[in-house]
């Protein structure tokens, strides 16, 4: 009876309800293990047939390719085969196959007017030709380059029919011509042209080769083609015959990179870093630089051939990784990774020649032992690529698609080897490379509190736990080994948080991007107190790198590098523009210069001391700039047609006028002081006469005549005349006085010209590359003894010739460093040095003659 009353009692409905839940329970974990092994098989198969549909494409794509050749058809380029990895041209982007990107940096190409005047800015880049070892010669005794070097291909221009034409990026060049050419050569010696414009059906040749030279022995003059149009120059009574066939050689003078003035932190994170050697690290243009603040030197890393995106810096801190976007030119601007020792600066590694598709948005290396590396690629599939680096065959050990979104930020984590973070829009990725090198991916759980648009930066505390900052100006914990927050710091910054720095001592440095202001917190991120904020004028706070004892670095967004600390506050370092660069003019007698940009910033350097001595706004976007020939004057055009004249030494506004609406292109002074020449987007060039020492100006009058844009303008050594070129290829004379057009310019020929700025002209003829377009050379400059030209050009490249160039075929020393088009170059008055401006890629470089 009692046995009976205790089972009962036992099987009461609440332990009933009981051991089913438990049973419930069960099951849903049981079902929850299975669902978590049958989601990951299934990523597995989705990871398989995603392979095999990168095989389908690549297959396909040669199919398409084959049967265009089979039908007839205009062949793709041929591939390029490097490091055993090929490089289709058609078909959708894949692992196998990759097209090439084109950067952001290419701008429309500028166009001649040919009597229009409308508005069509020069700011085209045209490809780069460079080899891997950046700063390289044409000539013979140069072990890094072919001479002559090779030059540009063609630019496409409408065909006459629709005659197919075969692939060719570069021409061999071809003394020879037809039967027919040669006939027109034989009837063109004996006729007298009359104008550097001939445009008649006898002048416009098959062969658009600027090289296709005739010389007319008679009239001393070189006719020359630019696009098919002929442009003939005529050379001084006393010239001596010339043969166009022969080569000139290269000067015995060449080029060394001595200075790099900029920094690129517009547009760019992880580009600021402190070497045990003292020196910062950081990037323009296509250079990296290694600059000693204490002592005022420099070192450079040349071996990139287009713009530099990003660094890294190897757990050793003597090891450099530096990641290059795309160029124009197919072989050597490849989007790529070199790694590099910043003691010896040689070369250790390339990496993702063939894989990397638009360019390197990030880097990091291995925390534990540097020996992995991985890369960011900003093509549209935001890729991401591990190497083991050290391999000798730079295995890549993994890849695989990173997010739909832009992705800015990664990480190796400093405590897990194989733990890996991103970061970018609306997301942070927790990546694991597992012992199979198979890439996993956790996404970041924001748990419902106000997700923001990006995650801006990453950083580690001594922990292990992951920082992140946003663009909702908050800092977040994340915990070690986890997905989720651990804490949240609201509201730290006004706008987004572009750079977390934890430095030695614990504390954790936030920089804002927009606010400028630098705020100090303690290990487990409580506010100290202590903050800064950086003046308005440099810009917000792109990156901080930690310096020695107290001393931080400061990167900001208008490509400037403050150091000091938060208690001193910040001086700067390194200044920069900030948009496009195109003035730059020489100080006549001292070693100073100037420059001007559409930053609206008129800036005065030191060339000797390597350092600023002013810095203006002048409130207009400015295209040129020159000095008056004392030194007391500054003149400056603007893109709105105004022109601004100021002192040097106290920087004020002497005198503003405005002529036309067309961008100022060209700004001259006469030898005398008296007079000064302004040329215009709109076809003219204004002459003034200079007053009361630059102060004031009237004008004299408008030479019209050209049927173009004014692109360079040259004083004759007695101020009476001017000589200008154009954007169709023009070369004009005219009376300064009373603005007339010379029409005879066989009377012109034994003027003594002060300057060389124009580069159509007979004694520069031979400066401009085979095949060039006429637009290819933006500036020319000769130096003040008169011995060599410099030039600078649409390839990124400043080359050097030996004065004069009379020859068609001149070889040249060619210096790359720039990553854009060389807008302006000069020498400085004691021809010591010579000085470049890039244009989109902001940077000056200062070279020394040796």
């Amino acid at each position: 009876m009692d046995s009976q009353q205790s089972s009962r009692a036992s099987d009461s409905p609440g332990d009933t309800m009981n051991d089913v839940y438990t049973a419930w329970y069960e099951m849903l974990e049981g079902e929850g293990a299975g669902l978590a092994a049958r989601v990951a098989e299934l990523e597995v198969r989705c990871a398989r047939q995603a392979e095999e549909l990168l095989c389908l494409r690549s297959t396909l794509a040669d199919a398409l390719r084959r049967l265009n050749a089979l039908e007839g058809r205009a062949p793709a380029p041929a591939p390029a085969h490097r490091n055993g990895t090929y490089t289709g041209t058609t078909g959708t982007p894949t692992r196998e196959v990759r097209l090439r990107q084109p950067s952001y940096r290419e701008t429309a190409k500028r166009t001649s007017s040919y009597g229009s005047s409308a508005s069509s800015l020069p700011q085209r880049r045209g490809p780069q030709h460079q080899s891997t070892g950046s700063l390289q010669s044409d000539s013979p005794a140069s072990s890094s380059s072919l001479s002559p070097a090779p030059s540009p291909s063609p630019r496409a221009t409408p065909a006459p029919h629709l005659a197919p034409h075969p692939s060719q990026t570069y021409r061999s060049r071809n003394n020879s011509t037809s039967s027919n050419q040669s006939a027109s050569a034989t009837n063109a010696l004996t006729k007298r042209w009359n104008s550097t414009g001939d445009f008649n059906a006898q002048g416009l040749l098959p062969s658009s080769s600027t090289h296709t030279c005739q010389y007319n022995e008679e009239e001393g003059s070189m006719r020359m083609f630019l696009r098919g149009r002929p442009v003939v120059l005529y050379g001084p009574s006393d010239q001596d015959g010339l043969d166009p066939a022969k080569v000139a050689p290269p000067p015995q003078s060449k080029l060394k990179l001595e200075w790099v003035y900029g920094y690129r932190g517009k547009d760019c994170r992880s580009n600021l870093y402190l070497l045990p050697t003292g020196e910062i690290v950081y990037f323009v243009a296509a250079v990296v630089v290694l600059m000693n603040v204490e002592e005022q030197c420099q070192r450079h890393y040349t071996g990139h051939t287009d713009d530099v995106k990003c660094l890294a810096i190897h757990p050793n801190k003597l090891i450099v990784a530096s990641g290059q976007c795309a160029g124009h030119d197919r072989v050597d601007a490849r989007p790529h990774v070199r790694v590099w020792n910043s003691v010896s600066l040689a070369t250790l590694a390339v990496l993702g020649g063939g894989q990397l598709q638009r360019g390197v948005a990030g880097l990091a290396f291995s925390r534990a032992d540097g020996a992995l590396l991985a890369a960011l690629d900003e093509a549209p599939d935001h890729t991401i690529a591990v190497w083991d680096w050290q391999r000798p065959d730079k295995h890549c050990l993994a890849e695989t698609k990173c997010s739909v979104d832009t992705v800015v930020a990664v990480e190796f984590h400093p405590l897990d080897r194989n733990q890996i973070v991103t970061c970018g829009k609306n997301h942070i990725a927790f990546w694991t490379l597992d012992q199979t090198n198979m890439l996993y991916k956790r996404m970041g759980v924001f748990e419902g509190r106000d997700k923001p648009k990006y995650v801006t930066c990453l950083a580690f505390n001594p922990n292990g736990d992951v920082l992140s900052g946003d663009s909702n100006g908050n800092i977040i914990v994340w915990g070690r080994g986890t997905n989720t927050i651990a804490k949240l710091v609201r509201g730290v910054h006004e706008g987004p948080v572009f750079s977390l720095c934890c430095l030695k001592d614990g504390g954790v440095l936030s920089g804002g991007g927009k606010d400028g202001r630098l705020v100090m917190f303690d290990s487990e991120l409580n506010a100290t107190g202590i903050e800064n904020v950086i003046e308005g004028h440099y810009g917000g706070v792109r990156v901080v790198a930690e310096g020695r004892g107290s001393q931080l670095y400061v990167g900001t967004t208008r490509n400037c590098i403050l150091h000091g600390d938060l208690q001193l506050g910040f001086s700067p370092a390194v200044l920069g523009h900030v948009e496009e660069l195109w003035g730059l003019a020489a100080h006549p007698s001292l070693p100073q210069f100037v420059t001007a940009g559409w930053d609206r910033l008129l800036q005065l350097w030191d060339g000797l001391s390597h350092s600023t001595v002013w810095s203006k706004d002048i409130e207009e976007r400015a295209q040129c700039c020159a000095w008056s020939r004392d030194g007391g004057a500054v003149a400056v055009g603007c893109l709105s047609g105004r022109w601004l004249v100021f002192d040097p030494h106290s920087r004020e506004l002497l005198a503003s006028h405005h002529d036309g609406c067309e961008p100022i292109q060209t700004i001259q002074y006469s030898p005398n002081n008296e007079m000064v020449a302004l040329g215009s987007r709109d076809n003219f060039i204004y002459v003034y006469q200079v007053q009361d020492s630059g102060a004031r100006y009237s004008r004299l009058g408008k030479c019209l005549g050209h049927s173009s844009y004014i692109t360079h303008l040259d004083w004759s050594e007695d101020s009476q005349y001017i000589r200008s070129n154009s954007g169709d290829y023009e070369l004009l004379f005219w009376n300064a006085t009373t603005c007339r057009q010379i029409t005879n310019p066989t009377s012109m020929r034994d003027v003594v010209w002060s300057t060389s700025s124009c580069p159509i002209t007979f004694h520069t003829l031979g400066v401009w590359p085979e095949n060039a377009d006429g637009t290819d050379i933006n500036s020319c400059t000769r130096s003040n003894d008169g011995r060599l030209v410099a030039t600078g050009d649409d390839f990124g490249k400043v080359k050097l010739f030996a004065y004069p160039v009379t020859q068609p075929k001149s070889l040249s020393h060619a210096y790359g460093g720039h990553s854009s088009h060389v807008t302006c170059v000069r020498f400085l008055p004691d021809d010591s040095r010579l000085l470049s401006a890039g244009g989109l890629d902001t940077a000056v470089l200062q070279w020394i003659l040796d």
